[in-house]
């Protein structure tokens, strides 16, 4: 008789060995997907000119829930501080619609709302640091106010006398309530490794936005493939890590940080997030200085016109998804249930975004395509 062994630490052996094994090509292929995975479809967007997105389906649409979340966290922010003018722009960003359609296994208003107030918070302190001047971003400015965003997140230790200017500060603006006081209501419902793997990715987002303020700064953009080196960590993959939590699970972290998985978060973030430049080349045209774009920065690069940059874009995204379709399969053959579940909950949100850029307001106006 063939005696295993057990006890702790044996199952997550046996699951390491799998990936193992599944890397090498040593596992049986899960059963073949027919032809045109039903999870996947051709998107037309936009204004419907352009080569559609190659991209999940939205996998639910339920508008009272949608509201019920967004009613919740308009209270919130205007409890941070915003108001007038401010307050509409949360009210018309939908950051509530915005989570059931990317959480289509969450039913909970109260767990969508850590991802509504969180990505609000990223949003603002985007807009009002980093990208919108006439929010007053300043590049100049921008790392000590992340500075400060990041101390807001994860606290600082009470240091005396140096403590209470300190408080002061960050209960003084807006943007950085919300991320307090996010990350507060995060962890009510997150374990403290999922509350410190997001905070850590958003502080890795900020380093990207370093970079963007340096070249905004001096006015030597960056060529497309620099820029993809910043986005790999300013993207949706920063939302995408509140999956579990806000399913209320966890994945074990020699499972979220196996290179294969987290290779496949980074295909679902990345392409999320250049489906977001594509929807805002027209917000962005409208600056004075526009911010990084891909669309832009590939025109720039090749001296082409923006529909042209546009196609290159959108097949770059579409061969992303395409990326993501074939890593999230090779990863079936791994018995984890909480695994099983994150990589169809990235699916689901690299679907649910779609649509909420397709209908947000936020990027509705059109440019010119010249």
């Amino acid at each position: 008789m063939q005696i295993r062994p057990t006890g702790l630490g044996t199952s997550a052996a046996r699951l390491v060995d799998l990936l193992n094994r599944a890397r090498a090509g040593d596992l049986d292929p899960p059963a073949p997907q027919p032809a045109g995975d039903p999870a996947y479809a051709e998107r037309p967007w936009g204004d419907r000119t352009a080569s559609p997105l190659y991209c999940p389906i939205t996998e639910r649409i339920n508008e009272p829930l949608a509201d019920l979340v967004d009613e919740k966290l308009l209270a919130w922010v205007a409890d941070c501080g915003f108001e007038g003018d401010a307050l509409e722009k949360f009210r018309k960003g939908r950051f509530g619609r915005l989570m059931m359609l990317a959480h289509p296994d969450c039913d909970d208003p109260d767990r969508l709302l850590i991802g509504a107030k969180m990505n609000a918070g990223w949003w603002a302190a985007d807009d009002y640091y980093s990208d919108d001047s006439s929010l007053g971003a300043i590049p100049e400015q921008l790392p000590p106010r992340l500075v400060l965003a990041m101390a807001a997140m994860d606290p600082v230790p009470l240091m005396g006398e140096l403590t209470p200017p300190l408080e002061e500060a960050l209960a003084a603006d807006p943007v950085l309530v919300m991320l307090r006081s996010g990350v507060e209501y995060m962890s009510r419902y997150a374990t403290p490794p999922q509350v410190q793997r997001a905070c850590y990715s958003t502080f890795a987002m900020f380093v990207s936005w370093t970079a963007y303020a340096a070249w905004l700064h001096t006015g030597v953009y960056p060529p497309p493939w620099k820029y993809i080196a910043a986005r790999q960590h300013d993207s949706f993959y920063t939302s995408m890590t509140l999956i579990d939590p806000i399913g209320g699970y966890e994945v074990p972290a020699h499972l979220y940080y196996e290179p294969r998985v987290r290779r496949a978060a980074f295909q679902a973030g990345t392409a999320s997030v250049i489906l977001n430049d594509l929807y805002s080349v027209a917000k962005d045209l409208k600056e004075e200085q526009p911010p990084c774009n891909m669309v832009l920065l590939v025109a720039a690069e090749r001296g082409c016109s923006i529909q042209e940059a546009t196609e290159i874009t959108v097949k770059v995204h579409n061969d992303l998804v395409h990326d993501f379709e074939a890593t999230h399969r090779s990863l079936m053959a791994v018995p984890s249930v909480e695994l099983q579940r994150f990589l169809r909950g990235l699916r689901s949100w690299m679907g649910g975004g779609f649509e909420w850029h397709d209908s947000s307001p936020r990027y509705k106006t059109s440019a010119k395509q010249e």
